[in-house]
């Protein structure tokens, strides 16, 4: 198991941090002049090289049983199929619809945990799922839209859903033996080649004129956005990642009014606090129970 020096305090506020981060990514591929698999692929190929100097610094390096080893790699592969689903999936529907779909990883996620936890959800945490879905879908309610027009995208931001859910079910078992460096390490790297080489089979364009977008790309969803939520994943339960995830939407919104003048109606608002709201209740037993910890030992 990892060595802990601490009992994950930073854990909740990196995974909120992690969603800003990722949040800002489609928009960096909108604006990068690659194709949008290649851009899923620069994001992965430049973080690549920081991330395995990181891991190689770490307590234990690179080292791990070969059966961890391979749960990343396949993690891995299933994170560069969700990079290309999501990005070509982004160009076929509706913006609204692909973060909607997309984000059917949150749902899958929590399920997990509750099936690896061998637990039923607990009354407050049914509600803050519930709370967080509706939320996201009052977020992008004034925008969705289902039209079969839209069928090849939404079917492809659906498999990237899918895919990105055993993406983190992969990272999440990793992370119970490897500290977060590895694990993202070694996962990026077994992304990097299937991205090229899906992007070159597509006939997309690779090398780009501009690398702006790129490299903010990369820094920021893949360094420091998928770097804090594999570090968030170790300490936090599966139920807590998957409404956390769906801050992304809620973020995206923000970034549609400031950048693109996209006005916030009334639902949006209120999808936005849903969500807020849903973060403080899935996070409200786990308080109590830590304020009763600390009571008992105050006591002894």
């Amino acid at each position: 198991m990892i060595a802990k020096t601490h009992n994950g305090r930073f854990a909740f506020p990196a995974l909120i941090l992690a969603n800003i981060f990722l949040a800002f990514g489609p928009w960096m591929v909108r604006l990068a002049d690659v194709g949008p698999v290649a851009a899923g692929f620069w994001r992965v190929a430049l973080a690549a090289p920081v991330l395995m100097l990181l891991a190689t610094r770490s307590a234990k390096g690179l080292s791990a049983p070969l059966g961890i080893l391979l749960t990343i790699a396949f993690g891995g592969l299933f994170f560069a199929a969700d990079l290309a689903a999501w990005h070509e999936g982004i160009l076929r529907t509706k913006l609204a619809n692909a973060t909607l779909f997309g984000n059917s990883s949150s749902l899958l996620f929590a399920l997990y945990g509750f099936i690896a936890g061998r637990m039923l959800p607990r009354p407050i945490q049914i509600l803050a799922l519930l709370l967080a879905g509706i939320g996201a879908v009052l977020l992008l309610g004034s925008s969705y839209e289902l039209s079969p027009l839209h069928f090849a995208g939404d079917l492809l931001t659906m498999l990237a859903g899918l895919f990105y859910a055993v993406y983190l079910i992969a990272v999440d078992r990793a992370r119970k033996t490897l500290a977060p460096m590895p694990v993202l390490a070694l996962s990026t790297l077994a992304g990097t080649l299937p991205l090229l080489l899906f992007a070159l089979a597509l006939g997309e364009r690779v090398l780009p004129h501009h690398w702006t977008a790129l490299i903010l790309l990369s820094v920021g969803s893949q360094i420091f956005g998928q770097g804090l939520l594999v570090y968030a994943i170790g300490y936090v339960s599966p139920v807590v990642v998957g409404i956390g995830l769906l801050t992304q939407p809620a973020i995206t919104a923000l970034i549609g009014r400031f950048v693109y003048g996209e006005r916030l109606g009334p639902a949006d608002i209120a999808g936005a606090i849903l969500i807020c709201l849903a973060l403080v209740l899935i996070r409200w037993p786990a308080r109590l129970e830590s304020s009763a910890s600390k009571a008992h030992l105050s006591e002894e």
